[in-house]
């Protein structure tokens, strides 16, 4: 039966066909399906247990809402979305995706030159055909070509992000598991090793009876498309085109499959030379003896690693960029690691979908030691707070206080950089802040000179402890800021200002790619937040330590890993230097 989690998927994917048939985000249907998918995340219990009547009780969901959840539960599909599908085929959706083309526009474009691709679109532009519709002139043409570029939206290696493969991948994995003839499963690939955006899903599962665990994979709602069936792959694709492809093996193979299957190209010719070194074989089934002989290890990937004397490398390390050369692993952080939450929001935010008391006892209810609640500063007009609803909230933290003794609550905020560095709020004004952070969120065009500036402006007021997702990507959808990146980070460590990693989905910022260009650095520190709008979104410090791993980010590196006391230290030290 479908998870909470499948169920939220495919209600967001009728807010985006919704969004295209509605013509704007701002329809009342659209709103009220989004209204849905936050109230089914939230679920303490099994939406696929309850009836449509329990479901019409559940705030946040209606009653066409219920019925299309009970016709999802039922059936595997939902006959609305099936319709929707095919006015606003996947290549078309693909193209809400371009910064600057909303559902009127891409609606538009395909009405007035037929263009239903982002390839269509991208040839459009080259061809100069597309300054004949209304809003387009050439600089948004350059714009829109620039974007699909960095975007990586064109060609044959599309690539899809991670907030959108991995709830689909950790699904399947949960779904293979409960059945009977699977003992273990696991996605692979680039999935596994965090990169942020995937060409396809590798699962790999661990069973005797392979042609039932397939005959019961195609049958799964998920599947729109079999490409081929085998009993020892089958590939598939989602009503989105992403193909998933699966492999079982015999248990005792599993760990040499993960392996095998998880290690990008280089990893995996690196690993098989030092097996033809030690005259061992390496591949999808086992190290075996070059002569055919004995199987020396299979079962685990740690048993592979260690017969051929290497320590174990994490799978967000294995790129192929050194990491077998090294004669231990660094102390990379780790979940359990993590002390504190330092961007957290509200409902005292106007994007906050979870009350005060419930963030604070979400954080409470995770062992956490302590927690920012970093409201947006005033200078975000729709979502911010002003001096009056702050010092409202501070009243509310005071009674959290009292009731939450072993969590120490930090009155913050998300303050914004201004295009000059400038943040919210005169000096006085924030130094009754116990941390801020600080962030970019307009102004996303100026010349990488204009955002290092105004980021190493930032971080030379006492009152920001930190840069917020540092160049503003959201992965897939909007490309991050142009920066010097060795300035910034030059800048962060001399003034002993954190950058954030978000661990948010979409933004995964810093990058993985960037940090790994900050491991020789000394004196550069990093904090690990969630960047949690609802009491859900808790569970985004896993993905924050994902990315941290993937950059080889060292535990001590990582100031919410301190005992509360010198955390604090490390505030102060910045404000009084």
């Amino acid at each position: 039966m479908p998870s909470n989690q499948e169920i939220a998927r495919v209600l967001q994917e009728l807010v985006d066909l919704m969004t295209m048939a509605e013509g704007s985000k701002q329809a009342f249907r659209v709103r009220a399906y989004e209204k849905a998918v936050a109230a089914v995340q939230a679920l303490p219990g099994a939406a696929d247990e309850m009836t449509e009547a329990e479901l019409v009780k559940v705030p946040g969901i209606g009653k066409s809402t219920a019925a299309k959840i009970r016709e999802y539960v039922d059936t595997g599909e939902v006959a609305r979305i099936v319709d929707l599908r095919k006015r606003f085929p996947a290549e078309m959706m693909e193209m809400t995706r371009v910064p600057g083309l909303g559902p009127k526009t891409v609606v538009m474009l395909r009405d007035q030159l037929g263009i239903e691709s982002v390839d269509q679109l991208r040839q459009a532009i080259a061809d100069d055909a597309v300054q004949g519709v209304p809003g387009f002139g050439r600089k948004s043409q350059e714009k829109i070509a620039a974007a699909i570029e960095r975007l990586g939206l064109h060609g044959k290696d599309r690539r899809t992000p991670i907030a959108e493969a991995l709830p689909i991948a950790r699904d399947l994995v949960a779904t293979l598991e409960a059945m009977p003839e699977v003992s273990r499963a696991q996605y692979c690939g680039s999935l596994r090793r965090f990169r942020d955006t995937i060409a396809d899903i590798d699962i790999v599962a661990a069973s005797t009876k392979p042609v039932d665990v397939m005959a019961r994979f195609v049958a799964l709602p998920v599947v729109a498309e079999v490409i081929g069936q085998g009993e020892t792959k089958t590939s598939v694709l989602t009503a989105a085109g992403l193909q998933i492809d699966l492999r079982v093996v015999k248990p005792g193979q599993f760990g040499a499959a993960t392996l095998y299957f998880t290690g990008s190209k280089q990893h995996n010719i690196e690993l098989r030379q030092r097996s033809i070194d030690k005259e061992l074989l390496l591949n999808e089934y086992g190290l075996e003896e070059s002569d055919g002989g004995n199987v020396v290890a299979a079962k685990t990937e740690a048993d592979i690693y260690e017969a051929l004397d290497l320590p174990y490398v994490p799978p967000e390390m294995r790129e192929g960029i050194g990491e077998l050369s090294l004669e231990s692993m660094p102390d990379l952080v780790a979940v359990e690691d993590i002390r504190g939450d330092l961007h957290v929001h509200s409902t005292w935010s106007g994007d906050g979908r979870s009350s005060l008391d419930d963030m604070v006892a979400a954080a409470a209810a995770r062992g956490l030691e302590y927690i920012a609640m970093t409201e947006h500063g005033e200078d975000l007009r729709i979502n911010g707070l002003s001096r009056e609803q702050i010092a409202a909230e501070k009243l509310e933290i005071e009674r959290l206080r009292e009731q939450y003794p072993g969590l120490t609550i930090l009155r913050g905020s998300e303050l914004n950089i201004g295009p000059d560095g400038g943040v919210d709020y005169d000096p006085e004004f924030l130094a009754g802040f116990d941390w801020c952070v600080a962030s970019v969120h307009t102004h996303f065009d100026l010349t990488e000179a204009e955002q290092t500036d105004r980021v190493i402006a930032a971080m030379h007021n006492p009152a920001v402890s930190a840069i917020g997702h540092l160049t503003g990507r959201r992965i897939g959808h909007r490309p991050g800021i142009a920066l010097n990146v060795p300035a910034v980070f030059a800048a962060a460590a001399e003034t002993g200002t954190a950058l954030e990693i978000n661990g948010h989905l979409h933004r995964l910022d810093v990058p993985a790619e960037l940090l790994l260009q900050a491991r020789e650095m000394d004196g550069l520190r990093f904090v690990i937040s969630t960047d949690s709008h609802h009491t859900t979104e808790f569970e985004n410090i896993r993905w924050g330590v994902a990315n941290a791993r993937r950059g080889w980010v060292r535990r001590r590196s990582v100031i919410n890993t301190l005992p509360l006391g010198e955390f604090l230290a490390f505030v102060a030290a910045k404000r009084e230097a």
